[in-house]
């Protein structure tokens, strides 16, 4: 049973004490698995409420065996015993009790659960009974002289009344433990049973799909090798507060306050201080990006329905590149997502656009090509008027985060494209297309 469990049974245990509810109180602590030195105390005690002296014995017993420090329970079973007429063990437990006091007057057991004082005094007066019962009365007599050091303004009736009985060798009343006073959970344990949502319910920040209100967890999904079926409604990229931004460099946190972004990310700043600290979200987190890695972004969020259309209708053509050997010109288009298309040597401009056109099943007159090609990061070079192409060979496994990210394994073969700058590579891996580190490939050497 867990550390909870016991705690819940132990205070609805109690609960059923302060109700009068004897029975139900009974069977709830006896069904508890592993009880504590204080639990087993209450035990005895509502067996003790009952007269069951045998079994409030046990129960003392397993109580005092878990803690034997513990003086209130030695009382107890000093108790116990003197009702069942063994007044020598009686004797003993309260010569227990008076020892684990320690000299001290009293112990306040508030602190532990329970409202009760054990005082030296009582302690000492039920040892003076017990002598008496023995018939050792010098002794009855010392204890209660003893007392008389402990005793507090209020006990100081009774202890003298117990004197003045002791020179007539008559018996005198014993000191009790108060009905129905038990041991109780801490407070603040119990308040914290209740079930508590710390995180709170999760709220979308910033989303591509309007009116987007999922806030639940989504796989990651995999590349897209080829385009849409269908036509589907305009994607607005909207953001709930910041300004939007796009990341140059990438940041590698070094406090648990920063956040890690790589070169094409899209945050919103918040903030930007005086320190050149910019208070950033991006993917539903909050954190701190040095600004000067960012760049404003400027979109703009049409009003109209057929503005957003013909924005969202361009496409942007990065590059051209030959492959001599199928005698064809593989051209990378970057949409929503990343496709190449494969037309033959001399096509026309017409011929290019309906060939993506079919691919996204969009309307010719809605795709618009603007066509940017950089001959320093090709990825081809020229040697003995002959183009050598570059073949990497993955020396890590690399997860794609990013939609435009390429994911391989281990010992795949990549075809490079382009450098896109000093840390990312753009390539070709299994049919797909995208980006990845430079720093999990390396160049496969030219034999010869």
């Amino acid at each position: 049973m867990s550390f909870v469990d016991t705690l819940r049974q132990w205070d609805e245990a109690v609960s059923c004490v302060d109700k009068e509810d004897l029975s139900e109180a009974f069977r709830i602590f006896l069904s508890i698995q592993e009880p504590n030195s204080k639990i087993c105390f209450d035990i005895g005690c509502l067996h003790l409420l009952k007269q069951d002296l045998d079994a409030a014995e046990k129960a003392f017993d397993c109580s005092i065996r878990k803690d034997e420090h513990l003086a209130v329970a030695f009382f107890q079973r000093g108790i116990t015993f003197y009702k069942k007429q063994r007044y020598e063990e009686s004797l003993g437990d309260f010569q227990h009790a008076f020892k684990a006091l320690r000299g001290n007057q009293l112990i306040d057991y508030k602190a532990l659960g329970l409202r009760y004082k054990l005082y030296a005094c009582d302690v000492l007066h039920n040892m003076a009974l017990a002598e008496a019962q023995l018939s050792n009365w010098e002794k009855a007599q010392e204890n209660l002289v003893k007392a008389l050091n402990y005793k507090t303004e209020f006990k100081l009736n009774i202890i003298d009344k117990a004197l003045q009985s002791t020179l007539k060798q008559k018996l005198f009343k014993l000191v009790e433990f108060p009905s129905k006073e038990l041991f109780k959970p801490n407070k603040t344990y119990v308040a914290e049973l209740e079930k508590k949502d710390y995180l709170g319910k999760a709220k979308v920040v910033a989303s591509v799909v309007p009116q987007d209100e999922f806030s639940g967890f989504a796989p990651l999904q995999p590349q897209v090798e080829d385009g849409p079926t269908g036509p589907k409604e305009p994607e607005v990229l909207r953001a709930l507060e910041g300004e939007p931004h796009t990341v140059l460099f990438e940041f590698v946190p070094e406090t648990s306050d920063e956040l890690a972004v790589v070169p094409g990310n899209i945050v919103f700043v918040l903030h930007k201080g005086a320190d050149n600290w910019a208070s950033v979200i991006f993917n539903a987190r909050r954190g701190l990006v040095p600004y000067n890695y960012l760049e404003r972004l400027e979109i703009s969020l049409a009003s109209k329905q057929n503005e957003v259309r013909n924005e969202l209708s361009s496409i942007f053509l990065l590059y051209v590149d030959a492959q001599p050997t199928d005698n064809s010109y593989i051209v990378k288009v970057c949409f929503t997502f990343n496709f190449v298309v494969s037309v033959p040597p001399g096509s026309s401009y017409t011929t290019l656009v309906e060939k993506i056109s079919k691919k996204l099943n969009r309307p010719f007159s809605a795709i618009t090509l603007r066509c940017s090609v950089n001959y320093e990061i090709s990825s081809t070079v020229q040697t003995d008027e002959k183009t050598r192409e570059i073949t990497l060979v993955a020396t890590h496994s690399y997860e794609s985060s990013n939609p435009e990210d390429l994911t391989f394994h281990q010992g795949d073969t990549i075809r490079l494209l382009s450098r896109v700058n000093q840390d990312w590579l753009e390539g070709q891996c299994n049919g797909n297309t995208g980006i990845f580190p430079a720093s999990f490939v390396e160049e496969v050497p030219v034999n010869g």
